[in-house]
């Protein structure tokens, strides 16, 4: 497989933030999504590139290491104890066992050989052992969904695997699961799986971080003598008292009625309403001078 440069796919430079990152991958996530490019296999490949790509560089560790050993990140510790081995090796006079023969210029061919696949590496070790490939997936949740720690059942590989998911999930956030890559070479260990979520959007919420956001009709006389409505939140309906002589875009705060907080128990975000006055139309005879009397009861005086 070619080399792929995961700064040139996600269109940034290499001294980006992961602030920086995170934005690049989430709005190119969104114009190559599957969803909106069924038919498009060449969507389709950037897609897998910039999930490929995010994985490794919002990773701190990985990042490191893929700045420091290009497309052999992933066995840049071994690469590094094999370099240091065979330097001390030549330092005290002798040769590195299972590496004759390999000298200054033969470096880099070397570094290809031990990463190009699975060799005999001589002497004291053996077959070297190389660890498994990762895989990446995704899981597409709903809003409520993403509010319940639940079980689902994933099918990776051929495999299905069972997992918990905790409540509070973000849309394009990254879970870890070790030891569900692909098996591992001469004895190695298997590699992980990395699922990146996909929470959809929802027709009542908005949704940022832990608060949820919603709005709510208020009839204009609800609005002028203030009464009580009820709300729908994520999982029930709530009565409101409004008070009287509220105005439009006038925004409440329900307390812990937002989504839980990620991985921290019994901890939940806010909902905020915001009140949209609804004028009434089709006025009867009566209701009209109703209105022209107030209209007049409220005229400057002259």
């Amino acid at each position: 497989m070619a080399f792929i440069d995961y700064y040139q796919v996600l269109g940034v430079d290499k001294k980006a933030s992961d602030k920086d990152i995170k934005g690049a991958y989430r709005k190119l996530a969104r114009k190559y999504h599957p969803d909106l490019n069924p038919n498009d296999a060449e969507a389709h490949k950037k897609f897998q590139q910039l999930n490929e790509a995010n994985e490794v560089l919002s990773d701190p560790d990985k990042r490191k290491k893929y700045d420091q050993y290009g497309e052999n990140w992933q066995h840049g510790a071994e690469y590094e104890q094999a370099r240091q081995q065979q330097s001390r090796q030549q330092q005290s006079g002798g040769q590195y066992a299972g590496f004759e023969g390999f000298g200054g210029d033969d470096f880099s061919d070397f570094f290809q050989s031990m990463f190009g696949g699975a060799q005999s590496g001589g002497g004291r070790g053996g077959q070297t052992k190389y660890r498994g490939q990762d895989y990446n997936a995704e899981l597409r949740l709903g809003l409520k969904e993403a509010a319940a720690t639940h079980k689902q059942t994933l099918t990776v590989n051929g495999k299905n695997i069972r997992i918990t998911i905790p409540a509070g999930v973000e849309n394009g956030q990254n879970i870890k699961i070790a030891g569900h890559g692909a098996a591992g070479v001469n004895g190695g260990p298997a590699g992980d799986l990395y699922i990146t979520f996909l929470v959809a959007d929802d027709p009542g919420f908005k949704r940022k971080g832990s608060d949820l956001f919603a709005n709510a009709k208020l009839d204009i006389y609800t609005a002028v003598l203030g009464g009580e409505i009820t709300v729908d939140t994520l999982d029930s309906k709530v009565k409101i008292k409004v008070k009287p002589e509220t105005q439009n875009g006038t925004k409440v705060k329900l307390k812990g009625k937002g989504m839980p907080v990620y991985k921290k128990e019994g901890q939940f975000g806010d909902l905020y309403v915001t009140y949209e006055i609804q004028v009434p139309a089709n006025l009867t005879e009566k209701q009209r001078k109703l209105f022209e009397e107030l209209k007049e009861l409220n005229a400057p005086a002259a």
